[in-house]
């Protein structure tokens, strides 16, 4: 949603904060904001004139006309304002329909002024600009102002000057008012610009000899610019409607939406509700809410939602366990229906966003049966039958009711069911499987004989495509009529090869010559070319990092397709339109700021571009060129039967139910002609009557589909346009959100434009318009696949339409990767790994998520028990590990491995450099005794040898004893981190055999030479030997191969891994040069003869 409405306090800190006018701005900042908790003393202490001052109190919760319901409090004292706020705080009050709780007050200096100082002024956003209305008489009775205020517009990109303010609004104030008036609404106007608002009405506007008062004001702000105006707007909080309340759950959502690439929308309407609904897809949502108004179900319905745009299994899980939880805290005496629905998915693999609901259904399985929760599911998109085959399952396994369909049947077939309406079928008829990519040969469907030539047979003709013509100077450039044919080639604009693998697929089975994608632009990474395959060969598709170098290089490009992010697609498209060879963009990013879409829409209308979105998922001329996702994959291409063109062209606004309306022409016609889905924002870069002129002008187009929505006034063009006879070919129409109207509060629906801000905006108004003027108009979405056949039916009927043999497609392989998630194939994966996982939305070590071993504070010693070990050990194990690596963290730099690391740092070589010289060192003659001691102890004492017995035979086979003997430390200087380690062992340890056997040993060797100790390395691992056999944790046989496989020298590596880069980074911080070795300290030994 981009415009939203901000409370008076915030829009009134941000005029006072940023306005800049020559008019004199008076009572600044001077508002007191009251809630239940609010100190009254305090609220004297900070805002003294409270006490001073005559005041005015009013709610401040989005409520219309306060003044002429009573809502106002004027020319109060202070005790006057507490006893006002005492009669009204937290007392239930109707609005309009609207019932809610008075709880939020506005409190400010009251302005003693004259009827005649009260002016009205609002500013609000147009496609083609943004209209300034004044009033020279505003306040309570300013009536209705469309009808009577002065207008003008303000172009967009244009400026507002005091001279065109003075000249259109003011002509009638007085003399003495209009340079400040003028002054003040140039002011406001910029003001308006630079915050980004959509809405700014000041009613009334003040002004008396001292300056301008700002008495009430309404506005909304565009919130997909808070990444433009964060410095400014700070944290703004938007407040619900008023009738609704904040819930938490709302915010929670909001906040995942927030942090999420993904879209994720909810409205609590009724939480006591039986009707819930977890609905995949802006248009989707605003279809299934419809639909249960209409079947009578909106006293029910308990929310208002969507998820969309590919979220990953957690956040599907976290949305699903939102709504169940909200489902499952008061019981209903008729039990309670949950509605998973949704269209026909373009791109997001419903298997893997329904293993996020099934995960959430299993957790709250006893809730959900405790109050007699049934749940009906309808989907269709990638690897649907998976997600349904998983979502019927656990119906079986948890007990919960649980009915499924896919797209064999209608999208809203299931909410009659669930509200008894309709019967459930037992078993309902399954499409063919995602993993069947060709079409039964003896399928008989037909198609038109002329467009099914023309797609195939027929060689490119002169007036296959309709380019612009180029206009004269101070023109608008034309459009062209025709966007895509066969021969069409375009540019995708960043990363996305699982499109652009998507695209070169619809080409090959529509048997184009040439892959439709000719390069793409990616300013991240250098040019290169990047591997896709055209059916079954491999093919190489050139990257650029330049947008120029790109269209240079293919000037047979005319299309682009940007997956630009919101941030960077202005500028993207800005930048594209200055090559005038592109006549159609497809933008693809939802959440561009509604100033820069329009700024955008100029520019194409000057250069004669068709813009397709912002917010859209593209469109698709079957047999020709598909944009992106379109049409979901291969197997939806097929079964909608979308390689080849029919004789109905649509257009919508949603992109998942574009991807419907496929399913549901295919079914009832003899399929789509073309389709196009012109984004959800306010603004799309081109509107509803853009592309049905375009179809009336198709000779292969026979009938128009349109899907209209709530919000805007675009389909009265359509029905100025059939009125007229300019659009003579039939229209079948239909304008999704007619529940809007039977709620008591508004609400925001998925897309950013649907949202009605006057009576003709509703969906009922339009459909009934629509159906006045001539088009075919269904009585709900329900029947609009009826409507289509009926009207289809009547055209072959009178011949316009003539079927004809259906052919199949070329074969396409399916790639490995999306066979093996189908299950279809099976692989040795050619790596196995038990101790993380990492794919997630948390990292896994060992089983254990993240999260939790920070909660466990296991610390460095607990970590390493589970990725080395696979176990959680005990505590004093996990400290007994992090004091080995302590004591082995270093010892001086005269050993081997720390010499060579500083000679190397001192070579001037990088850190990874200087580590590796130095770990390449450790042996068994240099740190690598840990694993050796451990083995030579173990061997010794497991076969009973006496320690006398084990000193006896090492040195009868002349071999030394690992782990015992010191260059320095001795019996008499003992090692100090020996020392801790064994008083450590002997306080905590169960048991310690191995120890005492290796210090009984030490005993033999000291006496005959006293340097002879076991030393730290020895002592470890004999130590951890003991740990592994006593801690619990491990059979005898597990703690023997930990020690075979060499587990414990990774304790010394790590250790003084430490070391080597403390080493490292000392050498640098003491900048010391390269190191020679000096030399009299070099023994120089040369043959005899040489020296001679």
């Amino acid at each position: 949603m981009s415009a939203k409405a901000i409370s008076e306090q915030t829009g009134k800190e941000f005029l006072y904060k940023y306005i800049c006018t020559a008019a004199a701005v008076q009572n600044r900042f001077r508002y007191a904001n009251v809630t239940t908790e609010t100190d009254w003393e305090r609220l004297t202490q900070e805002h003294p004139w409270l006490l001073t001052e005559k005041l005015v109190v009013k709610p401040d919760q989005l409520i219309k006309r306060r003044g002429k319901l009573g809502l106002v409090g004027i020319n109060l004292d202070l005790p006057g304002v507490q006893d006002w706020v005492k009669s009204h705080l937290m007392k239930e009050t109707m609005v309009a329909k609207a019932k809610g709780v008075l709880k939020n007050f506005l409190i400010e200096p009251f302005v003693e002024h004259a009827q005649s100082d009260e002016f009205y002024v609002c500013v609000y956003a147009a496609r083609e600009g943004d209209y300034i209305l004044f009033h020279h008489e505003g306040g309570v009775e300013v009536g209705d102002v469309d009808a009577k205020a002065e207008r003008l517009l303000v172009p967009v990109d244009d400026k507002l000057s005091e001279e065109q303010v003075t000249e259109k609004l003011l002509a009638h104030v007085s003399e003495e008012k209009k340079g400040v008036l003028a002054s003040f609404i140039v002011g406001l106007f910029n003001l308006y610009e630079d915050l980004y608002f959509t809405y700014l009405e000041i009613n009334p506007l003040v002004v008396t000899g001292d300056g301008v008062y700002v008495l009430d004001m309404a506005a909304k702000i565009d919130a997909t610019a808070d990444y433009i105006c964060k410095a400014k707007w700070g944290d703004v909080e938007f407040p619900p409607p008023f009738g609704r309340e904040a819930y938490p759950e709302e915010a929670y959502i909001a906040d995942l939406d927030a942090k999420s690439g993904a879209s994720l929308k909810l409205t609590l309407l009724n939480p006591r509700g039986r009707i819930w609904t977890m609905v995949a897809g802006g248009g989707a949502s605003v279809v299934y809410s419809d639909t249960i108004c209409d079947l009578g179900g909106v006293d029910e319905l308990a929310n208002y939602g969507e998820y969309s745009g590919a979220p990953s299994e957690q956040q599907t899980y976290d949305y699903a366990k939102t709504i169940l939880s909200l489902i499952t805290r008061e019981k209903h005496p008729q039990g309670k229906v949950l509605i998973i629905g949704g269209s026909i998915a373009n791109f997001t693999n419903v298997a893997a966003t329904f293993k996020g609901i099934v995960r959430a259904i299993k957790d709250y399985q006893g809730p959900l049966k405790e109050h007699e929760v049934t749940i009906f599911v309808r989907r269709g998109g990638p690897n649907y039958q998976e997600g349904l085959r998983v979502m019927g399952e656990v119906g079986k396994t948890t007990g919960i009711p649980i009915h499924v369909f896919g797209t064999e049947t209608h999208m809203t077939a299931i909410v009659g069911m669930a509200m008894g309406h309709r019967p459930i079928p037992n078993q309902p008829p399954m499409d063919a499987h995602t993993a069947n990519f060709l079409l039964n040969a003896g399928c008989n469907a037909v198609t038109p004989a002329n467009t099914r030539t023309a797609s195939f047979s027929e060689p490119k003709s002169a007036g296959e495509a309709t380019p612009p013509k180029k206009p004269k100077a101070g023109f608008q450039a034309a459009k062209a009529t025709t966007l895509f044919s066969r021969h069409t080639k375009s540019i995708v604009w960043g990363m996305q090869t699982r499109a652009v693998q998507g695209m070169l697929d619809f080409d090959y089975v529509c048997s184009r010559d040439e892959p439709s994608v000719a390069a793409m632009v990616y300013p991240f990474t250098g040019d290169h070319k990047q591997k896709f395959y055209w059916g079954h060969k491999e093919i190489l598709v050139p990257v650029y990092k330049s947008m120029d170098d790109a269209m240079k290089k293919h000037s047979d490009v005319d299309v682009l397709i940007s997956f630009a992010s919101l941030r960077s697609a202005f500028d993207s498209t800005m930048e594209t339109m200055q090559h005038p060879q592109i006549r159609t963009i497809a933008i693809i990013a939802e959440g561009i700021p509604e100033a820069q879409t329009r700024k955008i829409i100029k520019t194409a209308d000057e250069k004669g571009v068709t813009i397709i979105g912002p917010a859209t998922v593209g469109g698709i001329k079957p047999g020709c060129f598909k944009i992106g996702n379109t049409g979901g994959m291969l197997d939806n291409i097929l079964a909608s039967k979308l390689y080849r063109p029919g004789s109905v062209a649509y257009v919508s606004r949603s992109g998942g139910m574009s991807n419907e309306l496929n399913n549901i022409i295919s079914r009832t016609t003899d399929g789509v002609y073309e389709g196009v889905a012109i984004g959800g924002d306010r603004y799309p870069g081109s509107t509803f009557m853009d592309h049905v002129l375009r179809y009336q002008d198709t000779p292969g187009v026979q009938m128009i589909v349109v899907l209209g929505e709530i919000g805007g006034t675009e389909e009265y063009r359509i029905c100025q346009g059939i009125g007229e006879g300019r659009i003579t070919k039939p229209v079948v129409c239909w304008c999704i959100g007619t529940c809007a109207t039977m709620f008591s509060s508004e609400v925001q629906f998925g897309h950013a434009g649907a949202c009605a801000n006057q009576a003709s905006e509703t969906a009922v108004a339009k459909n009934q318009a629509l159906r006045d003027a001539g088009a075919y108009v269904p009585k709900s979405f329900d029947e609009l696949g009826d409507v289509i056949k009926t009207v289809y039916d009547g055209l072959v009927a009178n011949g316009t339409i003539v079927p004809a043999q259906e052919v199949p497609p070329p074969t396409v392989p399916m790639d490995y990767s999306w066979a093996r998630e189908l299950g279809l194939i099976r692989k040795p994966a050619s790596f196995m790994t038990s101790i993380c996982d990492e794919r997630g939305q948390e990292l896994i070590y060992a089983g254990m998520p993240i999260t939790e071993v920070f909660k466990e504070e296991m610390g460095l010693g607990g970590v390493l028990g589970l990725l080395w070990f696979q176990r959680r050990l005990p505590r004093y194990a996990c400290q007994f590990i992090e004091m080995c690596l302590m004591v082995t963290a270093d010892h001086g730099p005269a050993v081997s491995g720390a010499h060579n690391t500083i000679v190397c740092a001192r070579a001037g070589k990088d850190l990874i450099s200087c580590l590796t010289s130095g770990l390449l060192t450790i042996g068994d003659r240099f740190g690598g005794a840990l694993d050796a001691a451990a083995k030579q102890f173990s061997k010794a004492f497991d076969s009973g040898m006496l320690p006398m017995e084990f000193v006896n035979k090492m040195k009868k086979d002349g071999k030394l004893i690992m782990g015992i003997g010191h260059r320095v430390k001795s019996i008499n200087n003992p090692d100090m981190r020996v020392q801790i380690l064994k008083d450590f062992v002997k306080q905590n340890f169960p048991a310690s055999q191995m120890l005492d056997y290796a210090l009984n040993v030490e005993k033999i060797t000291t006496s005959k030479k006293p340097n002879l100790i076991l030393n730290v390395d020895g002592f470890i691992g004999v130590a951890f030997v003991d740990l592994l056999r006593t801690c619990g944790g491990f059979t005898r046989d597990e703690a023997d191969e930990f020690v075979e496989i060499g587990s414990l020298n990774g304790i010394f590596v790590l250790g003084r891994s430490m070391g080597f880069i403390g080493h490292y980074l000392d050498q640098k911080r003491l900048k010391q040069g390269l190191y020679r070795h000096p030399w009299d300290d070099i023994s120089y030994v040369l043959p005899e003869h040489m020296s001679m």
